[in-house]
């Protein structure tokens, strides 16, 4: 089996946006547009988002991204692996390096937002210690939609922060 790297990733880039593009496809399939929340890849590249590339070897199998929030949380976002990557362990690895980015510049809080029809990553967020919570920021109360929280450990040596900072 090969390594997996879990790397910083332009989200402009060719192989992400023709990834973002079968995640918009999956997603589309799955619920009607009123609950689907697509960030389209020039948000994701904005500078309070954090874009990461899981890569087998120089191929894109997988990405996630969090955004950081001017109410001082992180919010996950894009989600995905390729179907043949899955259970494989690779969105748990994605997710933890976002938690880690957090982490290390003191945000206590990763929020996220999926949907009902999503077991799998109900299950992979629920293992990883996330529960779930009321909506947040401006998403509606949706039934298709589930929202989920999870408290950080941020070292003490984690400057505080509540602003949304550039990353770069």
């Amino acid at each position: 089996m090969s390594t997996i790297a879990i790397r910083k990733t332009d989200p402009t880039a060719p192989d992400v946006r023709a990834l973002v593009d079968e995640l918009d496809a999956y997603s589309q399939a799955l619920y009607p547009p009123e609950s689907n929340h697509l960030d389209p890849v020039e948000e994701l590249a904005k500078t309070h988002v954090y874009f990461v590339g899981a890569y087998d070897d120089d191929t894109l199998i997988g990405c996630g991204a969090v955004k950081i929030m001017p109410d001082g949380y992180g919010e996950i976002k894009r989600m995905y692996v390729r179907p043949e990557a899955r259970g494989k362990g690779i969105g748990g690895q994605i997710l933890m390096a976002l938690e880690l980015f957090l982490e290390e510049r003191g945000i206590e809080l990763a929020r996220l937002e999926t949907g009902v029809a999503n077991p799998e990553a109900l299950s992979l967020y629920a293992k990883l210690g996330y529960a779930r919570t009321a909506p947040f920021g401006a998403y509606p109360d949706d039934p298709l939609s589930v929202f989920m929280e999870k408290r950080l450990t941020v070292t003490s040596a984690a400057p505080e922060t509540t602003a949304a900072p550039a990353i770069r």
